[in-house]
C-alpha cells in the first residue's frame, strides 16, 4: 500500500489557473506561487461579492485519539464525494502548522485518496503565511523591547508585558527564557515566553479580518503590555501597525490549490483550536461560499473546542450560517473514550464500542444546541470491523440523527458518495438552509457567565472555578470595556473537561480557568483552562525522525 506522500506525488494535478478557470477566475486575479499553487487577489474578492453564496457545511468530530480522527480527510472526501454528485463544492481548511508536521500528527493536508495537493508543499512553507505571521509577530516583540531600551517614553512596565515572541515549530526549552542579558547594550533584562505561530492573536487577527483596513485596524488593538501605573497599551502606540501590516499584505489573500481529484481547495490560515479558536479565515470560508454551491469546512479538534469556536466566534463576526453540521466518529477514537489504550485500539471490542458511544452521544446532542442539523460520519480504517460499524449505525437510527459511512482514505470521492447524498439530502429536507442557528450565548454576557454557559452546556461541567490570578484579569478586562466579547477557551482536546484523562463523558467535575488573557484585536477572550500549552513540545519520537529529502530533492516520510 502506497504512503500519504507517495499518493499524492503519483497524483495528476491541473495547473492551478485551470482549477481557477473552472471556478471563473481569471489569471488575472491570480498570483501564481509555481504551477499548482496560487493566492487569489483582493479584486477577485471584490468582483464576486455581491455573487449568492453556497450552502455552508461544518465539519467537526468527536473527541479524538492523539493521532486525530479525520476531520480534514473527511472534508476533502466529502468534496470529492459532491463532485461525483454533480454538486460544485469548494473547500475552505486551514493551513497546516509546521508544529504538528514533525511533531506527533504528522502533515494536515489530508490522507490516503482525499489529499489537498501539492501535499509536500502545503504541509512545509506552502505560500509563506506562517512566516510573515512570524515576522510580524516579532517584529511587534522587538519594537516593544527597543521601546524600553530607547528611553521607555510610554512608561512599560517589563513585568506586565502581554505579548510572547513566536516560533512555528514544537520547541518546550522556549516557554519560558530570559532576554536582554549581556549588559545596557543588549536591551532591558526581563522575563520572556515563546508561543507556537498558530497560537498568536496576530493569526487569529488574519483569519477573522474582512479585508487589509480590517487588518490593519485590529492590529492596532493588540494589547500589548500595562505601564507602571496599570494604563494599557496598544499596537498602536508603539507605531507599529503599518510595518505589520506591509509583512502581512500578501498573507491576508486566500490560497488556492486542489484535491487529488482535481477538487478547488481554499488553505487559508491555521490556528489550533484547543490553543486558539481553531478555523480557517473569513476570508477564505466567504469566497467558498461565492464560487460553489456548496462550502465544505472544518473547524479543529473535537467540536467541544472547533465548533464551540466556529459557531460562537467565526459565524458571529462573519454573519456566517451554516446549514449542516458533519460529526466525524472513528470506532477507534469511541473504543478510546471507552478506556482502551492507544495501543489495543485495532481489536474488536464492543463493549468498549458501548461504553466510550456516550461521548457520540454528547457531541450530537451539543451540536443541535446551534440549530443546525447533524450527520454523523464513521470514517472507516481498515481494522474496524462489520460488528462495531454496524453497532455505531444501530446507534444513529435509535437516536435519530442520519449516519453515513465514510470510506474516502481509501477510495476518494467515491468513497465519499454515501456521506455527500446523505449531507445533500439532510439540507434539502430543512428547505435548502432554513436553518435555526444561533450562538450559544449572548455576547453581552459577562465573562463569566459566558464561560459558565461553555462549562455547562457544552462540556457537562457542574461549574467554573477561577485561579486567583484569572479572576485579576477578568476585572482588568472588563475594567478596559471588553468584558461584552466572545470567549475563546484554551483546554485540552481529549476530553470534554479539562483533564485529559477524562474520557467518555466526563460527570461531576468543575472546570478551572488558570488566566484570561485580551485579544483585543481578534476581538475576544482567551481563557485557560488546565494545563494547556501554547507552545507544544516534541514527542519522544517525533514524525520528524522519518523525513528525509534525496539528493534530487525528493521528500519521504511525510505523512
Amino acid at each position: 500500500m502506497l504512503t500519504d506522500i507517495e499518493i499524492a506525488q503519483n497524483a495528476k494535478m491541473k495547473k492551478i489557473k485551470d482549477i481557477a478557470a473552472d471556478l471563473g477566475i481569471t489569471e488575472d486575479e491570480l498570483e501564481p506561487y509555481g504551477h499548482y499553487k496560487a493566492k487569489i487577489t483582493e479584486e477577485c474578492i471584490q468582483r464576486l461579492s455581491d455573487k449568492p453564496d453556497g450552502k455552508l457545511i461544518l465539519v467537526t468530530a468527536i473527541n479524538p485519539t492523539p493521532a486525530g480522527e479525520g476531520k480534514t480527510t473527511t472534508s476533502i472526501g466529502l468534496a470529492q464525494g459532491m463532485y461525483k454528485l454533480g454538486k460544485k463544492a469548494v473547500l475552505a481548511l486551514r493551513e497546516p502548522s509546521l508544529g504538528p508536521v514533525f511533531g506527533i500528527k504528522g502533515g494536515a493536508a489530508g490522507g490516503g485518496y482525499a489529499q489537498v495537493v501539492p501535499m509536500e508543499d502545503i504541509n512545509l512553507h506552502f505560500t509563506g503565511d506562517m512566516h510573515a505571521i512570524t515576522s510580524a509577530n516579532n517584529l511587534l516583540c522587538a519594537m516593544l523591547d527597543n521601546h524600553m531600551q530607547q528611553g521607555n517614553e510610554l512608561n512599560i512596565d517589563p513585568r506586565r508585558i502581554q505579548i510572547k515572541r513566536c516560533l512555528d515549530m514544537n520547541d518546550r526549552a522556549l516557554r519560558n527564557c530570559i532576554v536582554g542579558l549581556g549588559g545596557k547594550i543588549n536591551g532591558v533584562p526581563r522575563e520572556d515566553h515563546f508561543c507556537i505561530t498558530v497560537a498568536t492573536e496576530i493569526m487569529a487577527i488574519l483569519c477573522l479580518a474582512a479585508d487589509l483596513k480590517d487588518l490593519k485596524e485590529r492590529l492596532g488593538k493588540i494589547l500589548v503590555a500595562y505601564t507602571y501605573d496599570n494604563k494599557p497599551v496598544y499596537a498602536k502606540d508603539l507605531k507599529a501597525v503599518g510595518a505589520m501590516a506591509a509583512l502581512l499584505k500578501t498573507a491576508v489573500n486566500p490560497n488556492l490549490v486542489q484535491t487529488l481529484e482535481n477538487t478547488p481547495a481554499i488553505v487559508h490560515g491555521g490556528p489550533f483550536a484547543n490553543i486558539a479558536h481553531g478555523c480557517n479565515s473569513v476570508r477564505a470560508t466567504r469566497l467558498a461560499l461565492k464560487l460553489g454551491d456548496y462550502a465544505v469546512t472544518e473547524a479543529g479538534f473535537g467540536s467541544d473546542l472547533g465548533a464551540e469556536k466556529f459557531f460562537d466566534i467565526k459565524c458571529r463576526f462573519a454573519g456566517l450560517k451554516p446549514c449542516c453540521t458533519v460529526l466525524v466518529a472513528t470506532i477507534r477514537a469511541l473504543k478510546y473514550n471507552g478506556g482502551v489504550p492507544k495501543a489495543e485500539l485495532t481489536a474488536e471490542n464492543l463493549e468498549a464500542l458501548k461504553k466510550g458511544i456516550v461521548n457520540l452521544k454528547t457531541h450530537i446532542e451539543n451540536m443541535h444546541k446551534y440549530g443546525v442539523p447533524v450527520v454523523v460520519a464513521i470514517n472507516h480504517f481498515y481494522t474496524d470491523t462489520e460488528a462495531e460499524i454496524q453497532y455505531i449505525k444501530d446507534f444513529c437510527k435509535e437516536t435519530g440523527v442520519t449516519v453515513a459511512f465514510s470510506d474516502v482514505f481509501l477510495n476518494g470521492g467515491e468513497g465519499g458518495r454515501e456521506l455527500a447524498q446523505a449531507v445533500i439530502d439532510t439540507i434539502e429536507k430543512c428547505g435548502g438552509c432554513q436553518t435555526d442557528f444561533k450562538p450559544i450565548y449572548d455576547e453581552k454576557l459577562p465573562i463569566k457567565e459566558k464561560l459558565d454557559i461553555i462549562a455547562k452546556e457544552i462540556y457537562r461541567a457542574e461549574g467554573v472555578t477561577y485561579t486567583a490570578a484569572a479572576e485579576k484579569s477578568i476585572r482588568e478586562i472588563e475594567n478596559l470595556g471588553y468584558g461584552e466579547i466572545p470567549v475563546c477557551v484554551a483546554k485540552t482536546q481529549y476530553s470534554l473537561s479539562d483533564d485529559p484523562a477524562k474520557l467518555g463523558k466526563p460527570e461531576n467535575f468543575t472546570v478551572t480557568i488558570r488566566d484570561v488573557k485580551l485579544s483585543a484585536g481578534a476581538g475576544f477572550v482567551v481563557a485557560y483552562a488546565g494545563e494547556i500549552m501554547t507552545m507544544p513540545g516534541l514527542p519522544k519520537i517525533p514524525a520528524a525522525n522519518n523525513i528525509d529529502v534525496d539528493d534530487s530533492g525528493n521528500i519521504s516520510g511525510l505523512f
